[in-house]
């Protein structure tokens, strides 16, 4: 029996990235590869990246100049590029990268065997079409998983537009998955010991497909049996259909936690952003939310200096932060995307922009800081997904998505324990099990 190759992955971005990177390592699972966390030795350098974020293409470069020197160490290694930068520039990482083997596009890897083989006679591999056929049937059967909570992916694409964004343009279209497979796979992975399922999707609640909208698909997988919780994210203020908003306060097994980007508090700039609603809209969706679910945690997205943001559409997006009061939030300073809307048009200076960030970010740290210390003193439910570093310690999520460690010697990986909050850390709780 030949040992088996060692695959690295190296992930940036968002939920669906981590999850396409577990879905090509089963895939890679076929010619051989078993996936390390240890780079060294590995047989295969996998980076699966992301076009969202700033100088996205020179990180990758930046990551590829560093391999170059295990490549020139061992020319038997084979590096590959995945992701939204591979599905954009795949030719061009082709053409200024000699030691890239293959690059794949996300909507291509189910792909992944045949094109290995063909790098393994000596051949580049670029997949970077969108292909006719539906990559999730051709994709093996997942396998044990690493913990009680995983990700399902059950909606691809954007249809959106918005000025800033590629995601359209390097995921595609829409397109939802079919209802029977998504019950089939979260199936699957009950028996495999996931408790928690986080549906996922560029814009999960458009979700639409054999008569099943998203709020429908989640109320009948919280009847499958060993599924405790359900999460959603990433969704569209303008997607908020009724029967969803009533889920969060009917379906228990959805957590009281919703993550809705808004991106800015002007209504001058979101018009801009091509973003279709107001922020009287986002907050009108927001109080429908609340009313259903009271106890509801709100996380949200933030873009600062887009290009003709002036000191009181930033003041707008300050007002609505104050308004809203999130658990916590993501926010950026704006970058120009290559081929979307908004690069034509003129930057907000950048030492305006840094500042501006800055004070957003303040805010928001305030916000998820006062969230944190109201836990201090409340009883949650916690999914133990790992032990942690301290002996007799476990670690997992609260429904509210928090991060707690539970001081908890009789712990096991897969529990759902009533625990107590003692104290509020930068980023995470600390509690102790009651009983």
């Amino acid at each position: 029996m030949t040992d088996p190759k060692k695959l690295f992955i190296k992930t940036y971005g968002c939920q669906m990235n981590v999850y396409d990177s577990e879905r090509m390592a089963e895939s890679l699972g076929a010619s051989g590869y078993v996936q390390t966390d240890q780079i060294d030795g590995a047989d295969m350098v996998m980076i699966n990246t992301c076009h969202i974020r700033e100088k996205a293409s020179e990180k990758l470069f930046s990551d590829l100049g560093r391999l170059r020197p295990a490549k020139e160490a061992n020319p038997n290694l084979k590096i590959a590029v995945a992701g939204c930068v591979a599905q954009a520039e795949g030719a061009e990482i082709m053409r200024r990268m000699p030691l890239v083997d293959l690059v794949v596009g996300p909507q291509s890897y189910h792909r992944l065997p045949e094109m290995e083989a063909k790098i393994q006679k000596g051949e580049r591999a670029i997949e970077t079409e969108f292909p006719v056929e539906d990559k999730f049937d051709h994709l093996p059967e997942r396998k044990a998983m690493r913990g009680p909570a995983a990700f399902l992916t059950v909606q691809e694409g954007c249809d959106k537009f918005c000025a800033f964004c590629v995601v359209p343009y390097t995921r595609g279209s829409e397109v939802s998955r079919p209802p029977e497979r998504l019950l089939a796979e979260a199936r699957n992975l009950a028996s495999r010991g996931v408790r928690e399922l986080t549906l996922l999707g560029q814009n999960v609640n458009a979700y639409s497909a054999g008569g099943y909208g998203l709020a429908r698909l989640i109320r009948e997988m919280a009847q499958l049996d060993g599924i405790q919780r359900l999460r959603y994210m990433t969704s569209h203020p303008n997607d908020m259909e009724d029967d969803l908003i009533a889920a969060h306060g009917d379906c228990p097994a959805l957590m009281p936690y919703l993550h809705l980007p808004v991106q800015s508090g002007s209504d001058r700039i979101l018009k801009a952003m091509n973003r279709k609603h107001t922020a009287d809209d986002y907050l009108r969706v927001l109080d429908r939310v609340r009313n259903a679910r009271p106890d509801i945690l709100l996380t949200s997205d933030f873009i600062v200096g887009f290009p003709g943001e002036t000191d009181a559409d930033f003041q707008d997006t300050l007002n609505l932060v104050r308004k809203v009061g999130y658990g916590m939030a993501y926010s950026f300073k704006y970058s120009a995307r290559p081929g979307t809307p908004a690069a034509e048009k003129l930057d907000v200076d950048t030492a305006v922009a840094d500042a501006r960030l800055q004070e957003l970010q303040a805010l928001l740290t305030s916000q998820q800081r006062a969230a944190q210390d109201a836990m201090v003193g409340q009883v949650v439910d916690v999914l133990y997904e790992k032990a942690g570093r301290l002996d007799g310690q476990m670690v997992g999520k609260s429904q509210h998505l928090h991060a707690v460690h539970v001081t908890d010697a009789a712990g096991q990986v897969g529990q759902l324990v009533r625990v107590r909050i003692t104290e509020s850390k930068s980023n995470s709780l600390a509690g102790v099990p009651l009983g």
